[in-house]
């Protein structure tokens, strides 16, 4: 059953990330330019001069910071949840950030990433049940902490895989996250976990990508990507994957951007016989910069597609709630332009 929850804790939880991050990204932006933290221009770079790299300290600052003033506020959201969310998405940002500044081995990374999406798994995040169409469901049994810590691992870098244009990972985060939370708070199967800190999440990103279009003040880093990524797979798993119907394969039509470019690319060095993990220049955006876009159109191209994958997912899952997903869309669009014009 589908009914829609949202409450006021959802729309001020949004609010108050909002605020923190158009305060705090431009403080991480100070201190990354006097500790010299910053991205340096190479062979895969767009950028032509150096930029800070610690976005996601600003984003995962705002986030937790916004949690805790809810809590205080007495908005605490009770659920078995909510330790696996908090502290793995904490974990993924730690790694991240030592990536940003050290610059990790990828297999070691990996092998983190294993280890982080599992001690979530025992928290009780986990995929156990796969249902089809005309009612065919079977229980995953012990391989449901192979198609968990497949989904989490493969999210979290698919999402950190598309940062690579300004403003593209951000956009397609933001959409994500509100469709997602939208989606949750729908079904009522579903608790206030999932869809408070998709809307969190939401806020607190929409805040950086004022200064990270093109031309960016600030890049999100690994530590931003990774937070954001494990988010948005946990987030999915306990708010919608939960559901005893195909909509639990939602998540996919809504993620599918980062989920098709992390595909085509590990296939296609996998082809070419490199490591998958070995990075390159041929991902979606970077194609259709060749192809003669600019980075905020091929952003627009991307956001345009994220936007269209999310109506069509709200449409089969619960086509009641469309309403408030274009709503979320146009005030997230002309908060972006009111905040981009202000910093302008």
């Amino acid at each position: 059953m589908f009914i829609l929850q949202l409450s006021e804790v959802h729309i001020i939880g949004a609010v108050i990330a909002f605020l923190l991050s158009v305060f705090i990204v431009p403080l991480v932006i100070y201190v990354s330019e006097k500790k010299g933290l910053m991205d340096a221009p190479g062979e895969r770079k767009i950028h032509s001069h150096p930029i800070p790299r610690l976005g996601g300290v600003a984003v995962w600052l705002s986030t937790m910071l916004t949690f805790l003033f809810l809590v205080f506020l007495s908005y605490y959201p009770y659920g078995s949840y909510l330790s696996g969310i908090l502290l793995g998405s904490t974990l993924m940002f730690l790694l991240g950030l030592i990536d940003d500044i050290y610059n990790l081995n990828a297999k070691f990374k990996l092998f983190i990433q294993i280890a982080v999406a599992s001690i979530v798994f025992c928290l009780g995040i986990r995929i156990d049940d796969i249902y089809l169409p005309f009612g065919i469901s079977f229980h995953l049994g012990y391989f449901s902490w192979f198609v968990t810590v497949g989904w989490i691992v493969g999210i979290s870098n698919a999402v950190n895989f598309i940062d690579g244009i300004d403003g593209l990972a951000g956009s397609i985060i933001c959409i994500s996250s509100v469709t997602l939370g939208l989606i949750a708070a729908g079904m009522s199967s579903t608790g206030i976990v999932s869809p408070l800190i998709a809307f969190i999440l939401a806020g607190a990103m929409l805040a950086f990508l004022t200064y990270n279009f093109n031309p960016a003040k600030i890049f999100m880093g690994d530590s931003g990507a990774l937070f954001a990524g494990f988010l948005l797979a946990t987030l999915s798993i306990v708010g919608v994957m939960q559901a005893d119907s195909v909509a639990m394969w939602a998540p996919i039509l809504i993620l599918s951007v980062p989920i098709a470019d992390i595909t085509f690319s590990s296939v296609r060095r996998i082809l070419k016989g490199s490591s998958p993990f070995v990075a390159d220049s041929e991902h979606i955006h970077h194609r259709l910069l060749k192809a003669g876009l600019s980075q905020n159109k091929a952003v627009l191209v991307l956001t345009c597609f994220a936007v269209l994958c999310g109506i069509i997912s709200v449409l089969l899952v619960n086509d009641s709630i469309i309403k408030y997903f274009i709503y979320a869309i146009v005030l997230g669009a002309v908060m972006l332009f009111l905040n981009f014009s202000a910093r302008k």
